[in-house]
């Protein structure tokens, strides 16, 4: 556990730095190529979830994520799940404590980072851009990825019948 502390201080201490750069050194909505046609930095706030879902109730939501990653971590120190589960569940609360800790600080979530091509797909679908996300995201999002290919690939235990059969 004390390495997936570490972790979880070290991404959380870059993302709120890179919300505070973000803030100081990006203009709202104007485009500043990270990676030409791939990913570009802007500046958003956003006052609810992805899509602007919620909106206007980041409070509440601040509050939800704060509980949602601190019963992770607490999960993670009692009942120790190994391997990727672990992992992800690492990352889940690191994004959900990320975004609190802008949500109870400032009263909306800081977000920096225009995926071209994702909004490509989703202005095909929905005629919006996607959302516009930070590292607090990548960490939830990336953690759930991981969460459900550990449950897709861990090991199935044997049925009680096969095993009184062998």
């Amino acid at each position: 556990m004390p390495v997936a502390l570490i972790v979880f201080a070290a991404l959380i201490a870059f993302d709120q730095w890179l919300k505070l750069w973000s803030v100081a050194n990006l203009q709202p909505y104007v485009l500043k190529p990270l990676i030409e046609n791939v990913l570009s930095l802007t500046l958003v706030y956003n006052t609810g979830a992805a899509w602007g879902m919620l909106g206007g109730a980041t409070i509440i939501l601040a509050i939800l994520r704060l509980v949602v990653g601190i019963g992770i971590l607490i999960y993670l120190w009692k009942d120790k799940p190994r391997g990727l589960t672990f992992w992800s569940l690492v990352l889940i609360a690191t994004g959900a404590v990320g975004n609190a800790i802008d949500g109870l600080r400032l009263g909306k979530v800081v977000d920096m980072f225009y995926s071209h091509q994702l909004s490509w797909v989703t202005q095909k679908i929905h005629q919006q851009d996607f959302p516009i996300f930070n590292i607090a995201d990548i960490c939830v999002v990336s953690g759930t990825i991981l969460l459900i290919a550990a449950s897709l690939f861990a090991k199935k235990p044997e049925s009680k019948q096969k095993a009184s059969e062998a």
